[in-house]
């Protein structure tokens, strides 16, 4: 049985299922204002492994992630750029699967949008006033956190120790607060911005109001998992717990969450390679699978360095796997049971990706031997079994064919080009080896061009 750091409880223990076979989870989606960055990029590959994992074990998993379409964020974008907000959203949403998509992330099962949900938001603020856990002020309506006594739960702090308000989305000039820690649930609106009819006035939820309603409505009461990154701990998750419990409902029973991706120096940030800006950037100039092989060499918790380096090492690794997969020919052999025991028993160990790609790599070593040695079916066998690590990875296979020369000679010039600071006509030669169905390969060593 898979076991997992839980935050609230500071400790591995087993993820328990509310309906044995089934697994609930809800993951906290994009803000659609701009291009997904590397620290979603990890975010959403990091559950995409781990619903793979799950999938690939008989489990069945109900993945929720939503879209938050309506933030401040969105807002101050379509001022900035006089458009408006709803053509901001649909643009980076679409940019943001297109993303996804090229990393091999699975779509989630349900994708609520927040302005679906506004009526139910406005319903649950309802409710939380009636009981006097919040409260209205000039310029919205506010939880009242010494309402919940267990508030501080996710964040392991005392309510005296926390910082006020709600991170960079707090709502500036709330003088009107009843303690520091009190945060937005309704905010009026101001003149022009998009708003919707609440019995406080026109408005719109806050951004922590707004997956406590999704996923209730969506998962139910005592769902089983709520992810997300490590930046999100505190305040979001803490102040959709604490929304959760003043509403009396049983909120998610597991808490997981993965760690920044960092610079050289350990501090987080969204981008680190020189000449990649956002996801899509990566995934063009770079064998697509490379971030997930990257991510899987390094354990979800820990911070993570996305440079140059690691990058062309996950490339030439992903090479290797192709190559070692065409070599032998293991149609109709049974994976080796003793190394899906290992890679199960790592896998199961708080997601110990780390220890179970050394087993693949060490299966891969095992079955070049074999093969060497000429036991053809102990070789088929290992070989069946890196698929199958493989298949539980969501780490594709891809068929190693003869290139075009045509192809070659392409990417020669490209580097020719790249060497002489001729960008747009690199860009333009990978556009075209790219169009002929082939896959770019950039490394320190040069351009490397594979079937696709």
């Amino acid at each position: 049985m898979l076991s997992l750091y839980d935050t609230a409880t500071q400790g591995i223990r087993p993820l328990a299922m509310r309906r044995p076979g089934h697994l609930s989870v809800y993951l906290c989606g994009p803000t659609v204002y701009g291009p997904p960055h590397l620290g979603h990029g990890r975010a959403t590959l990091v559950y995409d492994i781990l619903r793979r994992y799950l999938t690939w074990t008989g489990v069945q998993v109900r993945l929720v992630s939503n879209i938050t379409d309506i933030d401040d964020k969105i807002i101050d974008r379509a001022n900035r750029e006089d458009r408006p907000w709803q053509e901001i959203t649909h643009k980076c949403e679409d940019i943001w699967f297109r993303a996804m998509s090229a990393l091999g992330v699975e779509r989630p099962t349900d994708v609520p949008h927040a302005t679906e949900y506004v009526a139910s938001m406005v319903d649950m603020i309802a409710t939380l006033v009636a009981s006097d856990r919040a409260y209205t002020t000039s310029d919205g309506v506010y939880l009242s956190v010494t309402s919940v006594d267990d508030y501080g739960l996710l964040a392991h702090q005392k309510l005296e120790d926390m910082l006020a308000g709600g991170g960079e989305r707090e709502v500036l000039g709330a003088g009107e607060k009843r303690h520091p820690a009190d945060f937005a649930l309704w905010k009026l609106s101001k003149p022009g911005e998009p708003s919707w009819p609440s019995p406080w006035g026109d408005g719109r939820p806050g951004w922590h109001s707004e997956c406590v309603v999704m996923s209730l409505e969506l998962l139910g009461e005592g769902f089983d998992l709520h992810c997300g990154g490590a930046d999100l701990r505190f305040p979001h998750h803490e102040n959709e717990r604490a929304q959760a419990v003043a509403l009396g409902k049983q909120f998610a029973a597991h808490w997981m969450h993965n760690g920044f991706v960092v610079d050289a120096e350990g501090e987080k940030m969204s981008k680190s390679l020189g000449n990649v800006a956002n996801l899509l950037d990566l995934v063009e100039k770079y064998d697509p699978r490379a971030y997930r092989m990257l991510l899987l060499q390094t354990h979800y918790r820990s911070p993570v360095r996305v440079g140059q380096d690691n990058i062309d090492a996950a490339v030439k690794a992903l090479s290797g796997i192709d190559a070692f997969v065409a070599r032998i020919d293991a149609a109709g052999a049974v994976a080796d049971v003793a190394c899906l025991d290992a890679f199960r028993a790592a896998m199961d160990n708080d997601l110990d990706t780390p220890a179970a790609t050394a087993l693949m790599f060490d299966t891969m070593r095992r079955a070049n031997a074999a093969a060497d040695a000429g036991d053809v079916a102990g070789a088929a066998s290992l070989v069946a079994a890196v698929r199958e690590m493989c298949a539980a990875f969501g780490l594709s296979i891809n068929d190693v064919g003869d290139v075009d020369p045509v192809m070659v000679a392409k990417a020669t010039e490209l580097d020719a080009a790249r060497a002489a600071k001729d960008f747009a006509r690199a860009d333009a030669l990978r556009g075209e080896i790219q169009a002929a169905g082939f896959v770019v390969e950039t490394t320190k060593d040069g351009t490397r061009v594979r079937r696709g």
